[in-house]
């Protein structure tokens, strides 16, 4: 929503203790929810003290609640600004929508979904995963379903500047390569809501082996990101009326964007060798 607000929140759940993480996910849950509450009430609701709330806007870089508060209307009057911009008073999918109003939301949802990833990501995590990836001696990359393509994306990125790298959506392959990782790899998993059982198991067994590991996800206390060395967050939110991932794919895929991009820059001048040779490599057909 803001430049700010909502992705200071988000940043700060794996952090914070859990009668703040229920502030945090009340804020999260329906941010308009809390422009209208006075943070007694605040507190009632997630069932913890003044004292709590109050500490907790202070965490977050405010001055007391009534910053805080100042700060989420803020984002819900941008979000209903960019709703107004496509000309639509929710983002939310209907099963009757036709497709002006598909394509208008769907484009909502998704420009909602990098802005905000965006804005959540930490930079210190992204780097220490970019340095990591381009001293690796092997990466592996896990991923089932939606979050496979996502894997793929950046295999085949990671393949044209020379990595060594590998992605299977056999999740039996998955574990056996996991297993023979050493301390000299890494091992990136992606899963939206952090809870795929073939993808942690993955990522859980890469880790006993030795590797750094990393979870790409939106959920920061899910078992996926608390298996892992280091995470980093993705925003999205799927419209109730889902029949694939839309938002979450978009998300995991300009992370990968960023993450690749702080990959070359950390690897210098060679990789604009290996991307033209690449390039070179693959005939392509001009009509004359």
């Amino acid at each position: 929503m803001d430049d700010d607000v909502l992705a200071r929140v988000r940043r700060s759940l794996p952090k914070v203790s859990a009668a703040e993480a229920r502030v945090a996910e009340t804020i999260l849950g329906d941010p308009t929810l809390v422009v209208d509450l006075a943070i007694n009430d605040l507190a009632q609701l997630c069932r913890t003290s003044l004292s709590t709330v109050a500490r907790y806007a202070q965490a977050l870089g405010y001055s007391g609640y009534r910053e805080l508060r100042v700060a989420v209307a803020r984002a819900v009057t941008l979000e209903q600004a960019q709703q107004a911009r496509f000309g639509l008073d929710t983002t939310a999918i209907d099963p009757d929508d036709g497709p002006a109003a598909i394509a208008a939301k769907l484009a909502a949802q998704e420009i909602d979904a990098i802005e905000k990833t965006a804005l959540a990501l930490d930079p210190l995590a992204l780097d220490r995963v970019a340095r990591a990836v381009v001293d690796a001696r092997h990466i592996d990359l896990f991923g089932q379903a939606a979050s496979s393509l996502t894997a793929q994306d950046l295999q085949l990125k990671l393949s044209r500047i020379g990595c060594s790298v590998s992605h299977s959506a056999d999740p039996h392959l998955a574990v056996t390569t996991a297993s023979l990782r050493t301390a000299d790899d890494v091992a990136i998993a992606f899963s939206h809501g952090g809870e795929t059982a073939e993808t942690l198991r993955a990522l859980e067994v890469a880790r006993d082996a030795g590797a750094l590991t990393v979870a790409v996800t939106s959920a920061p206390d899910s078992p996926l990101a608390l298996a892992a060395d280091v995470v980093l967050l993705t925003h999205a939110h799927e419209s109730p009326f889902r029949m694939a991932a839309m938002s979450s794919r978009i998300a995991q895929l300009a992370l990968v964007d960023v993450l690749f991009v702080r990959v070359v820059q950390h690897r210098g001048e060679p990789v604009a060798v290996s991307l033209q040779r690449t390039h070179d490599a693959v005939p392509t057909r001009r009509r004359t």
